[in-house]
């Protein structure tokens, strides 16, 4: 069938639906994540050189699972993933319900959009779901997984990390970062979601199944790394008595690890966006067609 042809969703179908894929996306893909962020939060540090802690630098993303399994076991892979979970659910729903709003309003009188509105509706996607979901959850969970590093880990899970969070720097304490997160989520859901619309718009039609899915994924990863890594480093712990604003952690992270530490964690990052891609927009789909069944009985 023709995507010309199919009914819209509404906004309680987008966001449930979102809500779920983003729920389901979250779990599988947590590791990478935690891998990506462990990367990211260690400056540059030489093999024989010890961290604060006393351990040895990670080597690599192996290096972190190795670590981390031996020394928390494999739940260690997913400290702080009840604040991502949450996240990236709410995020879900936000993103494809602001999305599917936006991307009606720009339509034009027979419902088509252009590349250059797509791209727009998917911005406005990712400056929303920065700013209600992303920035709280993202900054709690880089703190909780940088807590697990420390010799003496205070936070016992999301609720508890939470309330010491607010309750020693009050809500700025979990929108940490929140410059960064728009930017890099209204880069992420600019490219990826403009991406995706304009190739199924085009390959739908040609194609039962849906391979195509995976590559808006890919598209972002280069793109907007350094925004990701930024993000991360504005969001540890000691972020506040390291750095004046974003600017200065451009600055000096530049200065202190070179070029390439903006592409730091890549690797995870790429596996888990590859992955994501397809495992939300086919859960979304998947359910907005069970919405559709429903309607039909």
């Amino acid at each position: 069938m023709s995507s010309k042809t199919e009914k819209k969703p509404t906004a309680f179908q987008s966001v449930t639906a979102g809500i779920i894929a983003g729920a389901i996306e979250a779990t599988i893909t947590y590791p990478t994540e935690f891998v990506k962020t462990q990367l990211q939060l260690q400056g540059k540090i030489s093999p024989d050189q010890l961290t604060a802690t006393g351990k040895k630098p990670f080597t690599g993303p192996i290096d972190v699972v190795k670590v981390t399994l031996r020394e928390h076991g494999f739940f260690g892979l997913y400290r702080g993933w009840s604040a991502l979970v949450l996240g990236t659910a709410s995020k879900a729903g936000v993103r494809f319900l602001v999305f599917d709003q936006i991307k009606a309003a720009l339509a034009d009188k027979d419902g088509k959009v252009t590349g250059a509105r797509m791209m727009l509706a998917g911005l406005g996607a990712g400056v929303v779901e920065a700013v209600v979901a992303v920035t709280p959850t993202e900054t709690i969970k880089t703190k909780l997984i940088q807590d697990q590093n420390s010799a003496n880990p205070r936070f016992k899970g999301l609720i508890h990390g939470t309330k010491i969070i607010v309750a020693e720097q009050g809500i700025k304490g979990i929108y940490q970062g929140v410059t960064t997160v728009i930017a890099r989520q209204g880069a992420n859901s600019a490219v990826r979601l403009a991406a995706y619309g304009m190739m199924r718009e085009k390959l739908l039609p040609y194609y039962n199944g849906k391979p195509f899915l995976a590559i808006a994924g890919i598209i972002t990863v280069y793109t907007t790394m350094p925004l990701d890594v930024l993000k991360t480093k504005m969001q540890a712990t000691d972020a506040r008595e390291r750095y004046k604003n974003s600017a200065d952690c451009f600055v000096k992270t530049f200065k202190e690890e070179g070029v390439f530490a903006f592409w730091k964690g890549a690797t995870p990052r790429l596996g888990r966006l590859i992955f994501s891609g397809g495992i939300v927009f086919a859960c979304y789909e998947q359910v907005i067609a069970a919405f559709r069944l429903l309607e039909k009985k």
